[in-house]
This record gives C-alpha cells, sequence and structure tokens, in this order.
C-alpha cells in the first residue's frame, strides 16, 4: 500500500535518522537519538497543518488570491477558503523527482509551470544531507522564463516540544518587530516587540501564547545566520534551528487552530520565509530573478 506522502527517502547518520518525501518535497521526520527534533507525522497519514512541506513560488498569504505584476492583475486558487486566501504557494501537493541520493544526502527537483495566477516557469531543487551538524536543508531557484520572475520562499517546520505542551517550552528568538494581523492572518501593522509579550530575544517560556505571527528584524551572528533555540521548561534539552541571510522573517504558529486537536500546541511551527505575509500584493522583500538566474538559501536544524 503506498504511502499517502509518496516515496519516502530515509537518511542517517550515527543515531539521526530522518525521512523526505515525494510528495510536496518536504521533511516528514527527524530524531536524534530516538528523541523527535521535528514534529512530523506518521508514514500512514497524510501531511496535515504544513508539517515539514516547502512553501514555494511565496509562503504564507495572499489577500483574496489576488495581486499585480507588471501592470497585469492575476488571480490564484483560494487554497484557504474559509478565509479568503491563496496560501503557500503552489509545490505543497505535487510530486518531486528524486535526482540522487546516498545514505546521508537526497536532492529532489520540480518545475513550477504556469498556471492561473502565476505567468513562470521556476526549476527548484532541494537539497537535504544529515551530519554531524545535524539537518540541513538547501534550496535552488532558477527562473526558466523569458521574463522577470517575482520569488519567495519558506519552509514549515515544528520544532517538537519535550514529551509535554509547548507551553513548557522557553523559546529564544532574536527578532525586533511583529507584524500585526487581522482575523485573516494579513498584516494590518508591525511594531517593535520591545519589553512585549512577542519579545523571545534574551529567552522567555512560550506559556499560553497563542501563536500565528510573523516577526523580522532578525538579528544575525557573525556568519550571517540567524538561530532560534527551542529548550526544555527545566534546561534539559534543546533544539537549534538556524537560517542564512536569505531569510528575513519568521513565522511562529503554535497550531491552536489545527483541525485535528491532538496536534495543537504539540511543537512550535518556525518557518524561515524570505519575505513576509502577503508579499506578493505588498511586493516587500521579493526577489526578481531574471532570465536563468539562480537563487539560493539554506537552513537546517539540530539537537543541542
Amino acid at each position: 500500500m503506498p504511502s499517502p506522502s509518496g516515496d519516502q527517502y530515509l537518511l542517517e547518520h550515527g543515531d539521526q535518522r530522518a525521512v523526505v518525501v515525494e510528495l510536496g518535497g518536504g521533511v516528514r521526520s527527524y530524531e536524534a537519538g530516538g528523541r523527535p527534533i521535528l514534529d512530523g507525522y506518521p508514514l500512514s497519514e497524510p501531511c496535515a497543518g504544513g508539517r515539514g512541506q516547502v512553501l514555494a513560488p511565496w509562503p504564507n498569504r495572499v489577500g483574496d488570491g489576488r495581486w499585480r505584476w507588471d501592470g497585469v492583475e492575476r488571480q490564484l486558487a483560494l487554497t484557504e477558503p474559509a478565509a479568503g486566501n491563496a496560501i503557500h504557494g503552489l509545490v505543497r501537493w505535487v510530486p518531486w523527482r528524486r535526482e540522487s541520493a546516498s545514505p546521508r544526502r537526497v536532492r529532489l527537483t520540480h518545475r513550477c509551470h504556469p498556471q492561473p495566477g502565476w505567468s513562470w516557469i521556476v526549476d527548484l531543487a532541494l537539497e537535504y544531507r544529515l551530519g554531524d551538524e545535524g539537518l540541513t536543508v538547501a534550496l535552488e531557484a532558477i527562473n526558466r522564463s523569458g521574463e522577470p520572475c517575482p520569488f519567495a520562499v519558506g519552509f514549515h517546520p515544528y520544532l517538537a516540544a519535550f514529551g509535554g505542551p509547548v507551553d513548557d517550552a522557553v523559546l529564544r528568538l532574536p527578532a525586533a518587530s511583529w507584524y500585526e494581523a487581522d482575523g485573516r492572518g494579513l498584516p494590518v501593522g508591525r511594531h517593535r516587540v520591545d519589553g512585549g509579550p512577542l519579545d523571545f530575544r534574551d529567552g522567555r517560556a512560550v506559556g499560553a501564547a497563542v501563536l500565528d505571527t510573523a516577526l523580522g528584524d532578525l538579528g544575525r551572528d557573525d556568519a550571517g545566520r540567524v538561530e532560534v533555540v527551542l529548550e526544555a521548561g527545566d534546561g534539559s534539552d534543546r533544539t537549534s534551528l538556524w537560517m542564512d541571510g536569505a531569510f528575513t522573517h519568521v513565522m511562529l504558529f503554535t497550531g491552536d487552530t489545527l483541525a485535528d486537536t491532538r496536534r495543537r500546541r504539540r511543537g512550535l511551527a518556525v518557518e524561515p520565509m524570505t519575505a513576509p505575509v502577503d508579499a506578493l500584493r505588498s511586493g516587500e522583500g521579493l526577489v526578481v530573478l531574471h532570465t536563468d538566474e539562480v537563487f539560493r538559501a539554506s537552513w537546517g536544524v539540530r539537537p543541542g
């Protein structure tokens, strides 16, 4: 019986195991020493809540699915119909082709073709690698169209809590601003986090916070990376997620609105994004790729 997520690609390194899937090109699970690092989903079930998915050629929401580019009005399918939005791009539910693989590495590719509301051909390639540094994910996007192409990308991993609800975990995230959103999840303002409930720069418990929130103005280390840390409340364990300079925003989601109540607050979605919510309409953060131009971005996650 085939899995709802298609072919499965197992990566192993020491006590680490990760499973990457054909459908959507995402990561279904990642564990180290028997502990889940990512809160994934079973082999026998389809992906739910965006777990581990790739969000391209835009992340998050486009209000009304309607946007304008180069003087042309465009209408995307409303894939979040209750809110009237197009959400998380065009590649979550399509098969990706395995181009090469080894015990610790797999490379998947997909060609995103024109469709209603999207006019460009974009070649996408993903490489997943397991090593001493944990799980590393590298993306390449190439515009194969004869005209400039707007582009953004995001990823949707959930960092697993430590045997309990995420409420008990401590989050450290070097973000100096947050985006206020309306009832449809669309931005209506931007504010400093200073001293408020979304100021995680020095670390604070997630607690009862209900998060479906984008943050920006990310602090970086000398290598240009952003590091996000989720730590067990008693300090006994931790998970680190890093993202390179291509990622300018991050989305936090505690899963309180997930249809399956068993999955709510079981982990924290920490979503690297190269542009904020509703970027196709606002233009904020979009990369414009010229014909055959290559865009690269990478992120990773590790225990400890």
